[in-house]
């Protein structure tokens, strides 16, 4: 027994390999990560919007003159329209001035339409070649919904191809957000913050899954009851500017009446401020020097319809 025991453990010893004195230092292999693209850059450089820049804009919808002056002329009348209402703000402005277009994506119509919302909305194809046409002209363009019966959210994502680019921005107009029995002209629309709210968290995360640039983001108000709880906006997305537009028209005593109505009313802290010139309902309508030196705060975003 002893014999057989003392057999098996010589075995065992002879068997046995020797480690290599290497074995244990080789790494292994690494992976390099590669580095994210670059976020493009928005028109004019940079890629966050304010402060440091101002803009100005054709506000309306293509081919539709009775709904804005973009309309009132093809694309590149546009384009050059917008870039000479830019240049009149330069000398008067102490950030470049960069022009652009407020287009209107979905129309608030009198009629219902096969999905029942009092919303027409035009095609990704339909406004493509005013978006294409803007990024290569260093116009920015931001979408703007009058959605009837649909939620703002719901049109939003429509135009997702759109807004997965660089120099586009979006819009919500409440004046044209319907309740379920209502229609328009015969009442101001309104929309709640938790709306907004909904609509923003959606599109700051497309900006920062696509790696853009900031975004535009936009509500338009003329009445303070247009936006119940107004106080809870959230305005901490870093993907988006928000911008409180102001689109009070008449005399300068009304417009500056709707402007301070406004800023007195409960709002949250980080909005922007936009302002509007009614080329036909404004008496008179204010100068470019008029308009940056409304207070409390200068207009970042001017439109003219």
């Amino acid at each position: 027994m002893i014999a057989v025991l003392a057999l098996l453990a010589a075995c065992s010893t002879s068997q046995a390999q020797p480690r290599r004195p290497d074995a244990a230092a080789t790494p292994p292999p690494t992976t390099t990560k590669a580095a994210p693209p670059p976020v493009p850059q928005l028109p004019g450089g940079g890629t966050q919007l304010f402060p440091g820049r101002r803009m100005v804009a054709l506000y309306g919808h293509p081919d539709t003159p009775g709904m804005g002056v973009l309309g009132e002329q093809g694309i590149a009348q546009s384009i050059a329209r917008a870039k000479d209402l830019a240049a009149d703000f330069d000398p008067v402005s102490t950030e470049p001035v960069i022009p652009a277009f407020e287009l209107i994506a979905t129309v608030a119509d009198s009629v219902a339409g096969a999905d029942g919302d009092y919303s027409a909305e035009s095609t990704v194809a339909d406004l493509t070649p005013w978006v294409d046409e803007a990024a290569r002209n260093g116009v920015y363009v931001v979408l703007d919904l009058q959605p009837g019966r649909a939620d703002f959210l719901s049109q939003a994502k429509l135009y997702a191809p759109l807004l997965a680019r660089p120099n586009v921005g979006l819009a919500l107009d409440p004046e044209w957000r319907l309740g379920p029995n209502q229609r328009h002209n015969v009442q101001v629309g309104t929309v709640t913050a938790a709306e907004i709210n909904k609509t923003s968290a959606w599109l700051a995360a497309l900006t920062k899954q696509k790696n853009l640039p900031q975004k535009v983001f936009m509500i338009h108000q003329f009445r303070a009851p247009m936006i119940s709880d107004r106080q809870t906006l959230v305005t901490s997305h870093p993907e988006l500017a928000t911008v409180l537009h102001a689109d009070g028209f008449g005399t300068p005593d009304v417009k500056m009446g709707t402007w301070n109505t406004l800023h007195t009313a409960p709002g949250p802290k980080g909005l922007w401020w936009g302002w509007k010139n009614f080329l036909d309902e404004d008496t008179p309508m204010f100068t470019p020097k008029q308009t940056v030196t409304v207070g409390p705060t200068s207009p970042v975003f001017v439109s003219y319809q």
